[in-house]
């Protein structure tokens, strides 16, 4: 049997150097190579769409705020999370998500599938003054996000660098952005058209014309864990 002499290899640099560029040239290969794949692995859930431009805005807000740091969204298969928080998180639903906000340390509960679960006005309300609701909780306030303006002069362009990355925005949607950031910030106002573009996209009572980054925030929190109907995937949806 053949026994290799680890003396020789130790001792001579540049055959360590060449056996070291081959290890690492297979490591290389072995992790690069599925992604040239990636289409045919990642699955495509029914449901799943872009972020509406008053979405994309409140989460760009819950980014800069860092809300992430204390909130994942990421419910793994562990009996007590599904049984807390919902069906465990499926790859499909981070698609657009650029940075995802995955995670396991938790200092607030997961926001996976916290759309819909309370109504806006609770969310205004949480975010203005936490601990009224919610006691023991040690989230900041946030109040001076209702003050606000939110500034989306640049909400086409956002959009329209999301489909250079992927994000499948149509020409419609890049040339009617604005108005629909406006029409969702204003639940006064004819969904009809907002809504066929972005289903269940969620109406916030903001001002008319002047949507704070508050109305942006919740219109984002609305959406989480809304878009994929876990009963036409033969799932029952737990509730937290």
């Amino acid at each position: 049997m053949f026994k290799l002499n680890h003396e020789i290899i130790e001792k001579n640099v540049l055959v360590l150097l060449v056996l070291t560029v081959i290890v690492i040239a297979i490591g290389g290969i072995v992790e690069i190579v599925p992604l040239f794949t990636i289409e045919t692995t990642v699955e495509h859930v029914k449901g799943i769409r872009p972020y509406s431009p008053l979405e994309m805005a409140g989460r760009n807000i819950y980014v800069r705020e860092g809300c992430y740091l204390c909130h994942s969204q990421q419910i793994r298969t562990l009996k007590d999370e599904v049984e807390r928080y919902g069906h465990f998180s499926l790859a499909a639903e981070s698609m657009y998500d650029r940075p995802f906000q995955w995670g396991s340390k938790r200092i607030g509960p997961d926001l996976s599938r916290v759309g819909g679960k309370y109504s806006s006005d609770w969310h205004y309300g949480h975010l203005r003054h936490p601990q009224a609701l919610v006691p023991e909780s040690l989230m900041p306030r946030y109040a001076f996000l209702e003050q606000t303006r939110l500034d989306y002069s640049l909400i086409e362009k956002h959009l329209a660098a999301q489909r250079v990355l992927g994000v499948p925005y149509s020409d419609e949607d890049l040339a009617n952005a604005r108005q629909d950031l406006l029409t969702q910030a204003n639940a006064q106002a004819d969904q009809g058209l907002l809504v066929s573009r972005y289903p269940k996209a969620v109406a916030v009572p903001g001002q008319p014309g002047f949507p704070s980054e508050m109305d942006a925030l919740v219109a984002y929190l609305q959406v989480l864990g809304t878009m994929v109907d876990f009963a036409d995937l033969g799932v029952e949806k737990l509730q937290q």
